[in-house]
């Protein structure tokens, strides 16, 4: 998690009070466990199959999809939920794939097993992993655990099986009290990863679980092969006990607070304090503007943060962590998807490629913005009266600046963190950039650059 971090905050009326500069770090540390050496550099895409292709199978997204995500820089696919889904209960037409009926099958909606077993074969082919999302909280109502082993199910005081929430309606609730119930669980992760192949698991709701059981359960995947172990909460317990990252859920609401006019840009400054505090070296941390929750329930980026959008997706990849896009994002999705409902996304904006493609080979290939123990120096500020916002990563000598005007009007900046006569490139552009110490740069509203020095 923990670049080494340098805030300098500028004052109203004195600009450049307090811009006390670090020297970089000349080393980079590796990272040795070979997951963190993934995620150090890696992009994750999170796939919605129902949604992402007309036809709303493994099959199409294969065919469709696989080599134009390998073309945008994308290096770890995280599937949605593709086990069947209950009937019982179900909300709307199609159900939520979160009320898993079968944690050892395949949603015949989305395919089968076979297609599964393509889908992952020709990720690995071109260099990307796969990764399941796991649902250990609970299973759907008629899930074949809840009539063969009704003990495995938390009970209210008249002995019914109940949600774990009550909006929840559509799932029960497992009861980890039952060490039978664990084993089994334990079981279907790992023949996923045995028997298919896949590369890991991003876990759903994984602080309503105890931590006792991801604990065992993903040293367990560990023993069959290295495996990557996101978790869907924010919680620091749960990097000290198995998971490697986990969801950067405070800063993309703090990005949604700043747009909405609720917090100044400088309150990053705080996040990056706290973080850097609660998180160990080695831990990482996921960065999003949007993801299946946020886009179908509280809205699309568009709605939360409007004209903030692409300046904030950009500080997605600068800010210590791993970026994460969800499907349709980089074609300018702007409604929400139906979460129980086929709701096909249109690809016909392809606008957007550009941009993510240079920031995808951008994370990849400067080690100015490796995550984790990997990580060099990064050097924060902000302006309150501007409400701009300078980062600047460094390793060696590798370094990446953005710089990015949050305001609706123009603004001239100072541009700290620089040598005299720094060279830096436009990574969308290609323009070259000479920066002296006290240079300054025009900015247009919501205007940002991201520069770069290898």
């Amino acid at each position: 998690m923990k670049a080494k971090i340098v805030m300098v905050l500028w004052a109203v009326l004195f600009l450049s009070a307090g811009c006390k500069k670090s020297q970089p770090v000349s080393v980079v540390i590796p990272a040795t466990n070979p997951i963190h050496e993934h995620l150090a550099t890696d992009v994750i895409y999170e796939v919605n199959i129902r949604q992402i292709t007309t036809e709303g199978t493994l099959s199409a997204f294969t065919e469709q999809h696989m080599e134009r995500l390998k073309n945008l820089g994308v290096d770890i696919l995280w599937l949605m939920p593709t086990y069947p889904i209950s009937v019982k209960n179900r909300k709307g037409t199609l159900g939520s794939y979160y009320s898993i009926a079968d944690y050892k099958g395949v949603n015949p909606e989305f395919g089968t097993l076979d297609d599964m077993k393509e889908l992952v074969k020709k990720a690995h082919e071109a260099g990307m992993l796969v990764i399941f999302d796991w649902v250990a909280n609970h299973t759907g109502w008629d899930n074949p655990w809840i009539t063969q082993n009704p003990e495995w199910y938390t009970r209210d005081k008249k002995g019914r099986i109940v949600p774990p929430v009550a909006d929840w309606s559509d799932v029960a609730d497992l009861n980890f009290e039952n060490m039978e119930m664990q084993q089994a669980m334990i079981d279907a992760m790992e023949y996923w990863i045995r028997d298919i192949g896949i590369d890991g698991y991003r876990c759903d709701a994984a602080a309503m679980v105890p931590t006792t059981f991801w604990k065992d359960a993903l040293a367990n995947l560990d023993s069959i092969k290295p495996v990557i172990k996101l978790a869907e909460a924010w919680e620091p317990e749960l990097l000290e006990n198995g998971f490697d990252a986990a969801y950067g859920w405070e800063f993309h609401h703090l990005l949604n607070e700043i747009a909405q006019g609720k917090k100044k840009v400088t309150a990053i400054k705080d996040y990056i304090e706290k973080t850097d505090t609660l998180y160990a070296d080695d831990d990482i941390l996921m960065n999003f503007i949007t993801n299946h929750d946020e886009n179908s329930w509280a809205g699309s980026e568009y709605e939360r943060m409007g004209k903030y959008v692409p300046g904030f997706s950009a500080i997605t990849y600068l800010m210590p962590g791993i970026p994460m896009i969800y499907t349709g994002q980089e074609a300018g999705l702007n409604k929400r998807l139906c979460f129980f409902e086929k709701d096909t996304i249109s690809w016909a904006d392809t606008s957007l490629y550009s941009t993510y493609r240079k920031l995808n080979s951008l994370k990849e290939q400067n080690p100015a913005l490796r995550a984790g123990i990997a990580a060099g120096n990064f050097y924060f500020h902000a302006d309150s009266v501007n409400h701009s916002v300078v980062l600047l990563r460094t390793s060696g000598e590798n370094k990446v600046l953005g710089l990015f005007n949050f305001s609706d009007k123009p603004v001239s900046m100072k541009v700290p963190f620089v040598e005299a006569f720094d060279k830096y490139w436009d990574v969308f552009s290609g323009d070259a950039f000479k920066l002296r110490k006290k240079s300054e740069i025009q900015l247009d509203p919501f205007e940002y650059l991201v520069l770069e020095q290898q």
